[in-house]
C-alpha cells in the first residue's frame, strides 16, 4: 500500500515527485513509457513565459507568474539548462499595436515584473534580423528558455535521490475504488494500491479520472508542429520573438534554445496523431517569415510536433474530484504549463496536506548534480578526467561532441536510460547535423553491453521501436 501514486512521469509529475519527496510518505510514480519526458514534455517551445498574456483570477495565471519566478533556484540546484533571455511580443499593424497593449496593461495588472513598450528602433536595436516592417513590441524581461526534457529529468533523479519509487513501462488500464483506497491495474497484470492518487497523465488526464469518478472531463488534444534548426542558425536572435496572440494559443514563435539551437513553430490543430505534414511545416515556415524575413531553411535539422491537453474549462484543473476527496486531477495543463510546473508541484502538496500530516524530512537531498559535459571542459580538466576513466577518451558522437563516458552515465544514473531516446535527452548525442546516422549503433551497442541485454532487445522509445532486427533465414 503507497500514501501516493502520481500517475504522469512528465514534468508536471516529477515536479510533484520531488515536492512530496521532501516528506516522510511512501510515494510511486508510474507512467506507461519506457521512460520519463515521453509525452507532452518532450515535446514543446521550452519557453518560460512571463505570464502577461493569462487571464486575471485564474491558476493559469497565479501559477504561471509563481512557477517563473522558481526558475532560476531551481536550475541552479538541479543543474538543468535554463536562460533569462526575455522576449519581444512583436507588433506589425498599429492595431496589433494596440493589442500589444493591452497585453501589458494585463500583465501589470497580474504583478509581471520587466514589462515594457518599445519602438520600431528600440526593437531592431535589441534584434536587428526582425522583419523591418516591424512597428513595436512589448519586451517580457522575465521571460526565459529552459531544455523541458532534461528539467523532467533532473526533477525525476532528485526525486529518486529522495526515496521515490518509479515505475516506467506501467500502464494503468483501471482504476477500482475500495473502501478508502484505490487499486490501480497495468496492462502488465500488476496492480498497485493507494491512499492518494494524483493524475498528472497529461493527454490520458481525463480518461483516467473518468473511470473512477462521476463528474465527467474531456481532453482535445491539439498538435503544434516544429522546425528545429542547427547552432549555426541559433544565433539569429537572443529574445523569443512571439507573434501577437491568439485565443487557440500564442501564435508561432522564434527562438533560440537552451541548448543552442533555434527553433520555429508551432502552429494549432486538433489533432493526436504525433506526426508532421508537409502543409504545417509550410504554415510555420510562412508565418515565421513575417518576424524573421530571410529564414536560413538550409539549417533546418528536423521538425517534430508535440500536443498539449486543452479542456473547454479554459484553465487548469487541479482539485480533489467532488465525489473522491483522495483523487486529485492535475489535467488539462497545457501552456503555461511548463513555465508552472514548479509552482504546481508546490500547490498539490498543499492539497496532500489537508489529507494527510506531511512531516519533513530532515535529510532531504536539495541539489543534483547533471552528468559531465566533456566539450564543455577546459583541457586540463579533459585530461585529468580521461586519465581517470579512459571512456570519456573515445568520441561516439562527433556532431555533438558526446563521449563513451557521458554515454555510460546517462544509462547508470538514477532512473538511467533504458532507450536510444533517452540517452539522446539526457547527453544531446544524435541531435546534431547527421541526427544519429553516424552514432546510433554505437550507442545501442554501448546499452546492450551496459544493460546486459541483446542488441535486438534495443529500443529508440518504445517496444516496437527495435534499433537493429534479425531476420530469420
Amino acid at each position: 500500500m503507497k500514501d501516493v501514486v502520481i500517475i504522469g512521469a512528465g514534468v508536471v509529475g516529477c515536479s510533484i515527485a520531488r515536492e512530496l519527496s521532501k516528506y516522510n510518505i511512501d510515494i510511486c510514480l508510474v507512467d506507461k513509457n519506457n521512460d520519463i519526458a515521453e509525452g507532452i514534455s518532450k515535446g514543446n517551445s521550452g519557453i518560460v513565459h512571463a505570464g502577461y498574456n493569462e487571464k486575471k483570477g485564474t491558476l493559469k495565471a497565479e501559477l504561471n507568474i509563481q512557477g517563473n519566478l522558481l526558475f532560476d533556484s531551481l536550475a541552479n540546484k538541479l543543474d538543468f539548462p535554463f536562460k533569462r533571455n526575455g522576449a519581444l511580443i512583436l507588433a506589425f499593424s498599429e492595431d496589433e499595436m494596440k493589442r500589444v497593449n493591452e497585453l501589458k496593461i494585463n500583465g501589470d495588472e497580474l504583478g509581471v515584473p520587466g514589462l515594457e513598450i518599445l519602438g520600431k528602433e528600440q526593437v531592431l536595436s535589441l534584434e536587428p534580423n526582425i522583419n523591418n516592417n516591424v512597428v513595436g513590441a512589448l519586451h517580457a524581461k522575465s521571460s526565459a528558455i529552459v531544455s523541458p526534457y532534461e528539467m523532467t529529468i533532473a526533477l525525476g533523479e532528485n526525486a529518486v535521490e529522495n526515496g521515490v519509487e518509479f515505475k516506467l513501462g506501467y500502464k494503468v488500464i483501471d482504476i477500482i475504488k475500495e473502501g478508502k483506497t484505490y487499486k490501480i491495474k497495468f496492462e502488465n497484470k500488476e496492480s498497485i494500491e493507494a491512499k492518494i492518487i494524483i493524475n498528472a497523465s497529461g493527454l490520458y488526464g481525463a480518461y483516467l479520472s473518468n473511470l473512477v469518478n462521476k463528474e465527467k472531463y474531456e481532453i482535445q488534444p491539439i498538435k503544434g508542429e516544429y522546425c528545429l534548426f542547427d547552432k549555426v542558425a541559433g544565433g539569429i536572435c537572443n529574445k523569443t520573438l512571439f507573434q501577437v496572440p491568439s485565443n487557440l494559443s500564442k501564435g508561432v514563435l522564434i527562438t533560440p534554445t537552451a541548448d543552442g539551437n533555434l527553433l520555429l513553430g508551432p502552429n494549432a490543430k486538433s489533432d493526436e496523431s504525433i506526426g508532421t505534414s508537409r502543409e504545417g511545416i509550410d504554415e510555420i515556415i510562412q508565418k515565421g517569415s513575417k518576424t524573421i524575413q530571410n529564414l536560413p531553411m538550409g539549417r533546418i535539422l528536423t521538425s517534430f510536433s508535440g500536443i498539449r491537453p486543452k479542456t473547454d474549462n479554459e484553465d487548469f484543473i487541479i482539485r480533489n474530484s467532488e465525489d473522491n476527496s483522495n483523487f486529485i486531477n492535475v489535467i488539462g495543463i497545457d501552456s503555461p504549463g511548463l513555465s508552472a510546473a514548479p509552482a504546481i508541484g508546490k500547490y498539490v502538496v498543499k492539497i496532500v496536506s489537508d489529507l494527510v500530516d506531511l512531516k519533513e524530512k530532515d535529510n532531504f537531498k536539495n541539489e543534483r548534480k547533471n552528468l559531465v559535459r566533456f566539450s564543455n571542459l577546459s583541457m586540463e580538466e579533459k585530461n585529468k578526467l580521461i586519465k581517470e576513466n579512459s571512456s570519456y577518451g573515445k568520441m561516439v558522437c562527433k556532431c555533438e561532441l558526446i563521449t563513451e563516458g557521458e554515454i555510460i552515465d546517462s544509462i547508470k544514473r538514477p532512473l538511467g536510460a533504458t532507450t536510444i531516446d533517452g540517452v539522446k535527452r539526457r547527453t544531446r548525442a544524435m541531435m546534431g547535423g547527421c541526427q544519429g546516422v553516424g552514432c546510433m549503433l554505437t550507442i545501442a551497442n554501448i546499452l546492450s553491453r551496459e544493460l546486459g541485454v541483446d542488441l535486438s532487445d534495443i529500443k529508440k522509445n518504445n517496444e516496437t521501436s527495435v534499433v537493429v532486427g534479425y531476420k530469420e533465414d
